[in-house]
């Protein structure tokens, strides 16, 4: 799936200020109304934009610390009975299956050190988890961010 540039500018805008309503997106990028609704709306349905909703930093709801965790998994079912099971745990924001020595890799947050030896615990708790290996994050000088690539996105005679 390919943006192109009108695209990647109504994405850059609306990453930039969420709330902005169709009408002003239009107004902004001197298209029409209908243009910018029809966009989103293919945009959204073919799965390149994923969500409108507000990103909530976890240390607001008291969740201090965030790790890594790495996960060895017995594979006799593969990864979705895992995974299953790991999306029951609220802590667990998400998982990806991997290569390497390891099969999956989560991020997970804690109120305290203390407490994410509880979600650790958990983890280590589902059936098909044979090992974990943890590593807390210090700070997050780059935080996830998807806008760059948008920018990247190559001049093609669009406005």
């Amino acid at each position: 799936m390919t943006i192109d540039r009108l695209d990647a500018r109504l994405i850059s805008l609306l990453t930039e200020e969420p709330k902005l309503g169709v009408l002003e997106c239009s107004r902004r990028l001197g298209v029409a109304r209908g243009t910018v609704q029809a966009r989103l709306d293919r945009l959204a349905e073919r799965g390149v934009i994923t969500g409108f909703g507000p990103d909530i930093a976890p240390a607001a709801l008291g969740y201090d610390v965030t790790a890594f965790v790495t996960l060895q998994i017995r594979q006799v079912s593969g990864h979705d009975p895992v995974a299953d099971q790991l999306a029951e745990i609220p802590e667990v924001l998400e998982v990806h299956t991997i290569t390497g020595g390891d099969d999956m890799h989560c991020r997970v947050v804690a109120r305290s050190n203390a407490d994410l030896q509880r979600v650790i615990d958990l983890i280590v708790d589902v059936r098909g988890v044979v090992r974990t290996s943890s590593v807390i994050a210090l700070d997050t000088p780059v935080p996830y961010r998807i806008l760059p690539l948008v920018n990247d996105v190559p001049h093609r005679g669009n406005r």
